[in-house]
């Protein structure tokens, strides 16, 4: 920066004026001069001096976004010798700021994590956090916060880090996967009704899901698998618990795709699953859309996990045809928006089919495209008083559109005179969708 290292008044005269100046040219200055700060090597020592210091919620937010992104995309700019003393600064500022605000804790959060994973010479980072703060009740949520974006921010295109490197953090973090879930289940069964603590919980798993590094067999047998179907089986569950519980399923469910080395955990989620069937119709019948969306969105991720085994042995063992009977269910739901979740599924159903070319295996799942098809012409007709043509470029419009697409990729399952005819069952209340009579 020109002039030198700013002092801290100025500092903080520069973020009062980006947050509170009602001038946008006072603040456009003030982001321009608080961008050249943060580029610089003055950001470093300021933005530790101000988290600190501990003065307001903005200056802190600043600083420690500063922190963040200059480990991020500046982290050669110190020396080695130094990077022992900037961690154990940022996991002190972490614990003294934990009660200001979720957002600087998050910044902070991933600031520590972004460090870990450049910081060769910090081993076992996972083991060192754990062991630092597991039995401090009051720095539990930011540490499940760190041990969240850890996983996530492995695969960072912010970050440079080389594959020997990513390969060797990956290890590392699998190796104290198993830790990370005996905790996480030790805070599940602590919080007792802390809705806060077990969405962190399980936002927490699924991000280690996500990373594809838990242990199968530990996993297939753990509590935490058990404690997140009755949670999503509850009716009195929050929408924001019921979201991040489904979430952490859908995860798991992504992270089996490989069925064949993951069969117990495999065996698990797809009964589990299974489970919610009647708390889906009690979802609907409290016509709470939100809860119907999440499981219809767990309903299509075990579909799409098990449609190999699916299409190759349907109706034995995890070729189990309830799943698509789940899907039919949600098809039937009013709204289209449920449905519509669906639709990747069934095109990948309709090509896996279209390239077996088996007529025996065609008709085995002629009766579920049929039960769809007449679902879909309900769905595209139009209300009774509507007048003129509807607009494509509308979401009604754009869904008739995209049933249309998938019509032609499913055609050749039930041949164009049935589906013609599921078009004309809908049409006797009203017009029907117009992708049944184009093929």
């Amino acid at each position: 920066m020109e002039g030198g290292k700013p002092t801290l008044p100025l500092v903080y005269q520069a973020v009062q004026a980006l947050y509170h100046d009602p001038d946008p040219a006072g603040k456009e200055r003030a982001s321009v001069w608080l961008g050249e700060l943060q580029r610089s090597m003055y950001a470093w020592e300021i933005s530790d001096q101000l988290l600190q210091l501990k003065q307001d919620v903005e200056s802190c937010y600043f600083a420690a976004q500063t922190m963040k992104m200059k480990i991020q995309t500046s982290f050669y700019e110190l020396p080695p010798e130094t990077h022992t003393s900037l961690r154990d600064s940022l996991l002190s500022h972490i614990q003294n700021l934990k009660d200001l605000s979720p957002i600087i804790v998050t910044q902070l959060a991933l600031a520590i994590a972004d460090l870990a994973l450049q910081m060769a010479s910090w081993k076992g980072c996972v083991h060192t956090l754990i062991e630092k703060y597991s039995n401090d009740v009051s720095s539990m949520p930011f540490l499940i916060e760190i041990l969240t974006v850890l996983p996530e921010e492995v695969h960072s295109r912010s970050l440079r880090i080389g594959a020997n490197r990513r390969s060797e953090i990956i290890e590392d973090l699998a190796y104290y996967s198993t830790t990370v879930v005996t905790l996480l289940v030790t805070c599940a069964e602590k919080s007792g009704h802390d809705e806060k603590m077990f969405i962190k919980v399980f936002r927490c798993l699924g991000s280690w899901f996500n990373l594809g590094v838990l242990d199968n067999n530990f996993m297939a047998s753990n509590q935490l698998l058990m404690i997140l179907f009755q949670v999503l089986q509850r009716d009195e569950t929050s929408t924001n618990l019921h979201e991040a519980a489904s979430d952490c399923v859908c995860s798991a469910l992504y992270a089996i795709e490989n069925l064949a080395v993951h069969m117990p955990l495999a065996m698990q989620l797809f009964q589990g699953v299974l489970s919610l069937e009647t708390a889906y119709h009690m979802a609907v019948a409290r016509e709470d859309l939100d809860k119907v969306l999440n499981y219809c969105r767990i309903f299509t991720e075990l579909s799409e996990t098990f449609l190999e085994m699916t299409v190759r042995t349907p109706g034995q063992g995890m070729g189990d045809l309830r799943t698509l009977e789940l899907l039919l269910i949600c098809a039937g739901h009013p709204q289209y928006e449920v449905v519509e979740i669906s639709f990747n599924f069934w095109y990948r159903l309709g090509e896996n089919l279209y390239k077996m070319n088996d007529p025996e295996l065609h008709r085995v799942f002629k009766p579920y495209i049929q039960r769809l098809l007449h679902s879909l012409a309900r769905h595209c007709q139009l209300d009774p008083d509507h007048e003129g043509v509807p607009e494509d470029t509308d979401d009604f419009g754009e869904f008739r559109m995209r049933v249309s697409d998938l019509v032609k990729d499913v055609i050749f399952l039930v041949g164009s005179m049935e589906c013609a005819g599921a078009g004309s069952v809908a049409s006797r209340d009203g017009p029907h969708c117009r992708s049944l009579h184009q093929h």
